[in-house]
Protein backbone atom coordinates (compact mmCIF):
# COMPACT_ATOMS: atom_id res chain seq x y z
CA UNK A 1 0.00 0.00 0.00
CA UNK A 2 1.22 3.24 -1.29
CA UNK A 3 -1.59 5.63 -0.37
CA UNK A 4 -1.04 5.93 3.24
CA UNK A 5 2.86 6.99 3.07
CA UNK A 6 1.69 9.42 -0.01
CA UNK A 7 -1.00 11.08 2.32
CA UNK A 8 0.87 10.96 5.50
CA UNK A 9 4.31 12.80 3.07
CA UNK A 10 1.57 15.47 1.62
CA UNK A 11 -0.19 16.70 5.16
CA UNK A 12 3.35 17.11 6.39
CA UNK A 13 4.54 19.69 3.93
CA UNK A 14 1.16 21.20 3.87
CA UNK A 15 0.92 22.31 7.75
CA UNK A 16 4.02 23.58 9.37
CA UNK A 17 2.60 22.53 12.57
CA UNK A 18 2.34 18.95 11.59
CA UNK A 19 6.22 19.23 9.91
CA UNK A 20 7.59 20.68 13.38
CA UNK A 21 6.09 17.72 15.45
CA UNK A 22 5.20 14.65 12.84
CA UNK A 23 4.62 12.38 15.99
CA UNK A 24 1.32 14.20 16.57
CA UNK A 25 0.26 12.33 13.14
CA UNK A 26 -1.05 8.60 13.56
CA UNK A 27 -1.55 6.65 10.38
CA UNK A 28 -3.47 3.35 10.55
CA UNK A 29 -5.49 1.45 8.11
CA UNK A 30 -8.38 0.04 9.10
CA UNK A 31 -11.01 -2.48 7.78
CA UNK A 32 -8.85 -3.58 4.57
CA UNK A 33 -10.05 -6.20 2.03
CA UNK A 34 -7.79 -7.77 -1.16
CA UNK A 35 -10.16 -7.84 -3.49
CA UNK A 36 -9.15 -10.17 -7.40
CA UNK A 37 -10.77 -11.69 -9.84
CA UNK A 38 -11.07 -14.57 -11.38
CA UNK A 39 -8.56 -12.98 -14.51
CA UNK A 40 -6.09 -15.09 -14.91
CA UNK A 41 -3.97 -13.29 -13.04
CA UNK A 42 -2.98 -12.88 -9.40
CA UNK A 43 -3.39 -8.73 -10.05
CA UNK A 44 -5.74 -7.55 -6.90
CA UNK A 45 -6.94 -4.25 -5.86
CA UNK A 46 -6.97 -3.04 -1.72
CA UNK A 47 -9.50 -1.26 -0.60
CA UNK A 48 -9.31 0.15 2.99
CA UNK A 49 -10.34 2.83 5.00
CA UNK A 50 -7.54 5.15 6.18
CA UNK A 51 -7.72 6.82 9.55
CA UNK A 52 -5.45 10.06 9.97
CA UNK A 53 -5.40 10.87 13.52
CA UNK A 54 -4.41 14.23 14.49
CA UNK A 55 -3.31 14.91 18.21
CA UNK A 56 -3.60 18.23 19.82
CA UNK A 57 -3.72 19.61 16.77
CA UNK A 58 -4.37 23.73 16.87
CA UNK A 59 -4.66 25.21 13.83
CA UNK A 60 -8.04 25.23 12.02
CA UNK A 61 -9.61 22.43 10.74
CA UNK A 62 -9.45 24.19 7.00
CA UNK A 63 -5.83 23.81 6.86
CA UNK A 64 -6.15 20.19 6.97
CA UNK A 65 -9.09 19.35 4.65
CA UNK A 66 -8.20 21.39 1.77
CA UNK A 67 -4.76 19.49 1.61
CA UNK A 68 -6.89 16.34 1.97
CA UNK A 69 -9.22 17.39 -0.45
CA UNK A 70 -5.91 18.56 -3.11
CA UNK A 71 -4.62 14.83 -2.79
CA UNK A 72 -7.58 13.20 -2.97
CA UNK A 73 -8.14 14.93 -6.77
CA UNK A 74 -4.56 13.17 -7.60
CA UNK A 75 -4.67 10.08 -6.06
CA UNK A 76 -8.89 9.18 -5.39
CA UNK A 77 -10.54 11.50 -8.28
CA UNK A 78 -13.38 8.78 -8.20
CA UNK A 79 -14.25 10.04 -4.91
CA UNK A 80 -15.55 13.51 -6.77
CA UNK A 81 -17.09 11.92 -9.69
CA UNK A 82 -19.33 9.44 -8.22
CA UNK A 83 -22.00 10.79 -6.47
CA UNK A 84 -22.78 7.91 -4.16
CA UNK A 85 -18.79 7.69 -3.02
CA UNK A 86 -18.95 11.37 -2.38
CA UNK A 87 -21.65 11.16 0.02
CA UNK A 88 -19.87 9.08 2.31
CA UNK A 89 -16.37 8.32 1.66
CA UNK A 90 -14.40 11.38 3.09
CA UNK A 91 -15.63 11.39 6.90
CA UNK A 92 -14.09 13.18 9.98
CA UNK A 93 -14.76 12.94 14.23
CA UNK A 94 -13.03 15.42 16.43
CA UNK A 95 -12.57 15.92 20.13
CA UNK A 96 -12.06 19.44 21.34
CA UNK A 97 -9.52 19.30 23.79
CA UNK A 98 -9.60 22.87 25.40
CA UNK A 99 -10.09 26.25 23.69
CA UNK A 100 -7.21 25.75 21.65
CA UNK A 101 -6.34 22.55 20.78
CA UNK A 102 -8.54 19.62 19.14
CA UNK A 103 -7.89 15.97 18.11
CA UNK A 104 -8.68 15.07 15.16
CA UNK A 105 -9.63 11.87 12.93
CA UNK A 106 -10.05 12.11 9.39
CA UNK A 107 -11.07 8.89 7.18
CA UNK A 108 -11.01 8.25 3.87
CA UNK A 109 -12.44 5.18 1.90
CA UNK A 110 -9.34 4.02 -0.66
CA UNK A 111 -8.27 1.75 -3.18
CA UNK A 112 -5.03 0.92 -5.11
CA UNK A 113 -4.85 -1.36 -8.11
CA UNK A 114 -2.01 -3.54 -7.95
CA UNK A 115 -1.06 -5.51 -11.61
CA UNK A 116 0.95 -8.66 -11.17
CA UNK A 117 2.52 -10.06 -13.72
CA UNK A 118 4.78 -13.34 -14.49
CA UNK A 119 8.13 -12.31 -14.99
CA UNK A 120 9.98 -15.89 -14.93
CA UNK A 121 7.74 -18.44 -14.34
CA UNK A 122 11.02 -20.90 -13.74
CA UNK A 123 11.67 -19.22 -11.08
CA UNK A 124 10.66 -20.69 -7.05
CA UNK A 125 11.72 -17.27 -5.59
CA UNK A 126 8.55 -15.42 -5.15
CA UNK A 127 10.37 -11.90 -5.54
CA UNK A 128 11.89 -12.66 -9.18
CA UNK A 129 8.71 -14.42 -9.97
CA UNK A 130 6.61 -11.99 -10.51
CA UNK A 131 6.78 -8.37 -11.45
CA UNK A 132 4.31 -6.04 -9.24
CA UNK A 133 2.92 -2.88 -10.20
CA UNK A 134 0.75 -0.63 -8.67
CA UNK A 135 -1.29 1.33 -10.98
CA UNK A 136 -1.34 5.38 -10.80
CA UNK A 137 -5.43 6.47 -10.35
CA UNK A 138 -6.12 7.39 -14.41
CA UNK A 139 -6.35 11.11 -14.82
CA UNK A 140 -9.45 13.48 -14.67
CA UNK A 141 -11.46 13.62 -17.87
CA UNK A 142 -12.63 17.09 -18.06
Amino acid sequence: MLKPGHLHAHLLAASPELRTNPDKVIVLVKSGQIVAAAAGSLSFEYRYTLNIVLLDYSGHADALIVPVLEWLQTHQIELFDNPDLREKSFRFEAEFLNKHTVDLSLELDLTERVIVALANPTSVQTATRYTITHIDEPARVI
